[in-house]
């Protein structure tokens, strides 16, 4: 923000500051509304796993009823991942949370873990609702809708094995041969997303060395209190001074619990989100490079008269159609998401801040009012041990 665009009637503290700048969304008019809750512990002689509820409430046409509930465990929500990223190869597709690998099943089943995974997974399915195209794919209706075995069904109708193989091979082969001209804008694209990926990499890490020595403090902290009360029993002439400040680090305490709670539940979800996007930023890039280079090796191909002639020409104009939709689906979904990414980061930024604000100024509220009234104090005690005046 320019300062100077500040109104000189404003008022000029820090937290009226940030008032000013928030953000306001428009109102959109949804018709898909979705919660993830009430997670699940399913222990098997196989495994164990975890299933989350999934109500849909929805007022479409194309929806056989208005509302849904279902139970999907964290593979199915890979497998509709997989399925968006076939069916729409150059859009951006939601992260999910990473699947994470931990030595000890209490660990990795503790109600924290849950409950991050459970806002992430949430997140991950009210992103794609919110996306114009994505939100009207098929297998995203089946998931929201289908019972357990028939979404097991309908995942068995998908190409097989081999086809998936063979699709794979040619994907690597393709890649590894590369584009011979990728156009320029996206070659911005490109730069970009190299760059954003190293920085939203070093906050995320910074975000997270800062919570962590906000808890060691804290909980250090925490410590202080009881020690103060215990030693104003055995210092009776400082006992209520001792207990005053045993009260003030109470505070100050529950403050910076309160803050480490917005930390956690506003910043560091949504930096670690766009980590996540980076690197889903960089596999869309590789796929519309696959694309590319299909085509480019058709055209090489014609160029030297490798094979027949009219059946190369048919096939490069299907694939110039092809890229051309790749790119125009990319470039728009681009636009759209480098909007949204930079409201949420705003956002997350600005909430932070306002919080440390609020967090300092009760900090220091609380140790002004205790030293405020130790002063009173002594003033009262120095002139009550005044002789009189004659």
């Amino acid at each position: 923000m320019d300062m100077n665009s500040f109104s000189p009637m404003m008022p000029t503290s820090p937290l009226s500051m940030i008032n000013q700048v928030k953000f306001e969304d428009e109102p959109d008019l949804k018709d898909l509304f979705i919660t993830v809750d009430e997670p699940e512990s399913h222990v098997t002689t196989i495994e164990t796993f975890i299933t989350y509820r999934i109500i849909t409430k929805t007022s479409r046409g194309e929806f056989d009823s208005s509302e849904f509930e279902v139970r999907r465990r964290y593979q199915d929500f890979l497998w509709l991942k997989g399925k968006l990223e076939e069916a729409h190869p150059t859009l951006i597709i939601p992260p999910l949370p990473e699947k994470f690998i931990v030595k000890g099943m209490v660990e990795r089943f503790n109600d924290d873990f849950i409950e991050t995974r459970r806002k992430a997974l949430q997140k991950f399915l009210n992103r794609i609702a919110d996306h114009p195209t994505l939100t009207f794919n098929e297998d995203f209706k089946v998931f929201l809708t289908a019972q357990a075995w028939e979404l097991s069904s309908h995942k068995k109708q998908g190409p097989g094995l081999l086809s998936r193989m063979g699709q794979t091979v040619r994907a690597v082969a393709l890649s590894m041969r590369g584009v011979k001209s990728r156009p320029e804008e996206f070659m911005e694209m490109n730069n970009f997303i190299e760059i954003f990926s190293q920085k939203i990499n070093l906050i995320d890490k910074i975000s997270q060395r800062i919570y962590k020595e906000e808890r060691e403090y804290s909980d250090e902290m925490r410590e202080y209190g009881p020690i103060h009360l215990l030693w104003s029993a055995s210092e009776e002439d400082l006992a209520d001074t001792l207990k005053g400040v045993a009260s003030c680090i109470d505070k100050c305490c529950k403050a910076t619990e309160k803050r480490m709670s917005g930390l956690s539940e506003a910043l560091l979800p949504v930096v670690h989100e766009y980590v996540l996007y980076s690197e889903m930023l960089m596999g869309v890039m590789k796929r519309r490079d696959q694309i590319q280079a299909e085509l480019d090796s058709k055209v090489e191909a014609l160029m030297y008269k490798k094979a027949d002639a009219d059946l190369l020409t048919e096939e490069i104009g299907k694939l110039e159609d092809k890229v051309e939709c790749a790119n125009n689906a990319l470039k728009a979904d681009w636009e759209r998401w480098k909007h949204n990414m930079q409201n949420d980061i705003k956002s997350a930024f600005t909430e932070t801040a306002e919080e440390n604000i609020h967090y300092y100024e009760q900090c220091l509220a609380t140790w002004e009012s205790f030293l405020a009234s130790q002063t009173d104090l002594h003033m009262e005690e120095t002139s009550e041990d005044k002789p009189e005046a004659h």
